[in-house]
């Protein structure tokens, strides 16, 4: 199944969680907006100056040098002042209300007083320089920031300006995360010689984190197909979505997907993704259920491709789907036909000064080196077969995928 089909088909099985709460602006960046937000005032709210300088009105201005008396002053903060004379200037500040009557500012550092104190206005200044009319930014009633929109610092800063204390946001997801295998231990446990620590579970915790989830860690359930299915049956009545780790391939102690078939129904099971084929998707009880693969690399790759669409939905967020940036390619690299492949890269400036990107030196969805000593991946689409050294490829840096 390709990428796109599995990722609709997960979308169409998953609804949006109803519950929603009120978060003040410090809490809200991350968060899921719940109900649009219409400009309640203008932004600004009153016509003001862009600059420190002098006001003047536009109509008495001329293709000469002026010279004009200081009628008075005026900043930020103070009450709008009288309107000003005909054929003279008021001192004003970056951000004080404009005086009525005036409609231009000339930057302090274009002009300069005489030894009687008047201004002197260089020619050539266009009619409503320097000044910022009120609802330039933002008009009043205008829908500023739309229901599911992933809050981001930039959001959080226009609903402050419109006076807002408060916003109502979706709950937090609830997301159950284990990792299967006899072969894995947590951190800290004493290690068999067989066994190794197990990674995943905490790279998984946090990406999720990252998405604003509020995560619980079950730990590890061993290779055994009713533990796996009691975990996942009793998990699935107090969480939005479990995510598990390992156990999706085809060998005889791979568990996962007939777990999840015996408690309730697979909606899909293998990928044309590489790194990644066998991810697992069943849903519970109404809870959806997501398989990851063992590797650490197919898992951090699937996550972002499946799992994160996958909350996005339940969050009742808008999908913010990839846009991988054009650069270079300082690499050879072939791949199959009709199936998506993500190639781990580091950035580099060639030698023209170009930005390009390199490939990881070594194969294998198993090496979290792979993972920490690259900046990204590059997606190669399913009808590319070769990549050479100048082709431009997309790629898409690891800060976008969380």
């Amino acid at each position: 199944m390709s990428v796109d089909d599995a990722v609709a088909i997960i979308a169409a099985r998953v609804a949006a969680v109803a519950e929603t709460e009120r978060v003040d602006l410090l809490h809200a960046d991350g968060r899921i907006l719940a109900a649009d937000i219409a400009a309640p005032l203008p932004l600004p709210p009153f016509t003001n100056s862009a600059v420190d300088g002098y006001a003047v009105r536009s109509a008495d201005l001329g293709t000469a040098e002026l010279i004009f008396p200081v009628a008075g002053r005026v900043q930020a903060g103070a009450a709008s002042p009288q309107p000003i004379a005909p054929r003279h200037a008021m001192r004003i500040f970056t951000g004080a209300p404009m005086p009525e009557g005036a409609d231009t500012v000339f930057m302090q550092e274009d002009v300069h007083l005489d030894a009687a104190g008047n201004v002197v206005l260089p020619e050539g200044l266009k009619p409503g320089a320097n000044v910022r009319p009120a609802g330039e930014d933002v008009a009043s009633g205008f829908a500023a920031l739309l229901a599911g929109l992933r809050l981001r610092p930039q959001d959080v800063a226009l609903v402050a300006a419109f006076g807002f204390k408060e916003l109502t946001v979706r709950r937090r997801i609830r997301v159950a995360v284990f990792s299967t295998g006899n072969e894995l231990i947590s951190p800290g446990a004493a290690r068999g010689a067989a066994q190794q620590f197990d990674s995943n579970r905490f790279m998984l915790l946090a990406l999720l984190s990252r998405l604003g989830c509020e995560v619980r860690d079950l730990g590890i359930i061993s290779d055994n197909r009713n533990f796996l299915a009691t975990a996942l049956k009793d998990a699935a009545g107090v969480h939005d979505l479990i995510l598990t780790s390992g156990g999706v391939s085809t060998g005889e102690e791979d568990h996962v997907k007939a777990a999840v078939e015996s408690v309730g129904s697979l909606v899909l099971w293998r990928m044309a993704i590489k790194p990644g084929r066998p991810v697992a998707m069943g849903i519970i009880d109404g809870t959806p259920v997501i398989g990851l693969p063992g590797n650490p690399v197919a898992s951090f790759v699937t996550f972002a491709h499946v799992v994160r669409p996958t909350v996005f939905a339940l969050a009742g967020a808008a999908q913010q789907k990839f846009v991988p940036m054009p650069l270079r390619a300082a690499f050879t690299y072939r791949k199959k036909v009709a199936r998506r492949e993500y190639v781990r890269v580091s950035l580099r400036t060639g030698g023209d000064g170009v930005l390009e990107v390199v490939k990881f030196p070594r194969e294998g969805a198993g090496l979290l080196s792979s993972l920490v000593e690259t900046d990204g991946l590059v997606e190669l689409g399913e009808q590319i077969t070769q990549v050479n050294p100048g082709d431009v490829v997309g790629f898409l840096p690891y800060a976008s995928l969380g």
